[in-house]
Parts: structure tokens; C-alpha cells; sequence
């Protein structure tokens, strides 16, 4: 009997003595944190591409848009969106639907970071329409795009910042 009431405190012993081995400061092993990630310094350079690979429209199922090269492209001076729409237009469009595809330069640019993530807002006008853009990033670089017209239904996008391709 008196086995198998050591046996149990024994191995929690060892258990707690494995686990507190492992953690040891950064400090001891030379480990130098930065204190921005990679994503917070693409983001606060104003150059980057959101690559979409999922669609969510309001009130329809989600499009997966993997493989499909829907991106938005943004720079200080110009913002390039070649992003398709699925959802109601409050205006006639005569002709063949464009989706959101436009350009123009950014009438305010703003980066904000908040503890679990990086909001980044701006809104293009053109000659067309005025779209807002809001940008949720997360510190791994996975981002949701929010598409905001005055003809459109709001639209919102999954996908991830990169750095703008060549």
C-alpha cells in the first residue's frame, strides 16, 4: 500500500522539476527582442499588398478566393485595388460590372496600433465613387479588408500582408 502513495507524489515531483527546467530568460540565452515585428514595420512603411483569399459578403456564403491574384496594392502616393464584388449595387451600372477595381491617391492615410493588432484607414476618391478601406491586421500578418462605397453594399476580405511583388 505504502507503494502506490509514493508512487504519485514521485511523480509529480518529477513532473514539476522537467517543467521548471525548460524556462529560462531570454536574458541567459542572449536573446534580443526587437520592439517591432516585421509586419508593424511593412505596415508603417505605407508599402504593402493585401492578398485576398476569402470573400465575405453581407448576407451571401463566403467566396474562397485562393489562386484567384485579388489584391489591393498600397503606397503613399497611389492605392491599386483589383478586388471583385459579390453583394447588392445601390446604383445602375450599365455595362459589364468591374467589381472594385480602381486607383487613386490616398485622401488620408492613417496607421493605429492597438495592442493585438494594427488598424490602418484610408479612403480614395476618384472620379467614379469614394471607397473607404479599413485594414485589420494581426501581429502575424493575417488581415481583414472592410471596402466601403456609396453605390456598393460594404464588403469585408481575408487574407495577408506582404511586401509588394515585383
Amino acid at each position: 500500500m505504502k507503494k502506490y502513495v509514493f508512487l504519485p507524489a514521485i511523480l509529480f515531483c518529477l513532473t514539476l522539476g522537467s517543467v521548471s527546467a525548460q524556462n529560462k530568460p531570454d536574458k541567459q540565452l542572449g536573446i534580443v527582442k526587437s520592439e517591432q515585428n516585421p509586419t508593424e514595420v511593412l505596415l508603417n512603411s505605407k508599402n504593402f499588398e493585401f492578398i485576398a483569399n476569402t470573400a465575405l459578403p453581407l448576407g451571401q456564403p463566403s467566396k474562397n478566393l485562393v489562386g484567384s491574384n485579388y489584391s489591393v496594392t498600397f503606397t503613399p502616393e497611389k492605392i491599386i485595388s483589383n478586388m471583385p464584388f459579390y453583394g447588392r449595387s445601390y446604383a445602375t451600372i450599365i455595362g459589364k460590372d468591374k467589381g472594385l477595381r480602381f486607383k487613386g491617391a490616398p485622401a488620408e492615410f492613417t496607421i493605429e496600433n492597438r495592442d493585438d493588432s494594427l488598424l490602418a484607414r484610408t479612403v480614395v476618391v476618384n472620379e467614379e465613387d469614394t471607397y473607404s478601406i479599413l485594414l485589420v491586421v494581426g501581429h502575424a500578418g493575417f488581415a481583414t479588408m472592410t471596402i466601403s462605397t456609396n453605390d456598393r453594399q460594404t464588403i469585408d476580405f481575408q487574407g495577408e500582408i506582404v511586401s509588394i511583388r515585383d
